[in-house]
């Protein structure tokens, strides 16, 4: 008479160890993957630290000849007052080339600061000054990058990046350096600027960041496998 009971016994451990399982299951946090995905998204790899220094280095070097090209172009631009603003993007494009290759929170950020720093130490108009210039409009992209949560590389993005930073160009630069302008130049500027924005800055870093994926130099990256 034991053994049945003894079945009986084990089958509703069994069945409770199954209800514990399910209640387990059912209570457990189903967020979990959404909290790794996040923790992932902030943690840097070693390589994401030492493309995106790259990319800055070789994109200050850009912005130091571009600093030599800005006063001639400033000229041949001077037949409309403010219209100077369109050789603005020549310096915005690095923050949203490193937002677009690492595309984790901080990327653009850094970036245009490492762009701005090498500038600053080959020698400009500026002195360092342009470090504060660069923080700013690597703001402007990282904001543009953050809008689609890290997750694309579009041209789009890049475009809205790269107005986002065009008008972070604009809040610092007018008070500085439009002070007591009459307003249709400083509109003519802050037009131009964010126009220079969207092209020069965000249509080249995105034809620069596929142009490297499509050479394989961005393999360990997600702009090599996806949009």
């Amino acid at each position: 008479m034991r053994e049945p009971v003894h079945l009986h016994s084990k089958g509703a451990r069994t069945v409770r160890n199954t209800n514990t399982q399910k209640s387990t299951a059912q209570t457990s946090p189903r967020i979990t993957p959404q909290r790794n995905s996040v923790r992932s998204l902030f943690r840097w790899r070693v390589v994401d630290i030492v493309v995106a220094a790259v990319l800055g280095v070789a994109a200050g070097l850009v912005f130091w000849l571009w600093s030599l090209a800005y006063q001639p172009l400033s000229v041949v631009l001077g037949f409309t007052p403010g219209l100077e603003g369109l050789t603005a993007g020549g310096w915005l494009f690095a923050g949203i080339l490193g937002g677009l290759i690492i595309r984790r929170p901080g990327a653009a950020i850094f970036t245009s600061v490492v762009a701005g720093v090498v500038e600053a130490l080959l020698g400009n108009a500026w002195g360092t000054g342009n470090i504060i210039f660069a923080l700013v409009q690597g703001v402007g992209a990282e904001i543009g990058i953050a809008l689609f949560a890290y997750a694309s590389s579009r041209i789009y993005v890049a475009m809205i990046a790269g107005a986002l930073s065009g008008v972070a160009n604009v809040l610092i630069t007018i008070p500085l350096y439009y002070s007591g302008v009459v307003p249709m130049v400083v509109t003519v500027y802050a037009v131009s600027a964010i126009v220079s924005g969207i092209v020069l800055g965000g249509v080249v870093a995105w034809a620069l960041a596929r142009g490297l994926a499509r050479a394989g130099a961005l393999a360990r990256f997600p702009i090599a496998h996806k949009g």
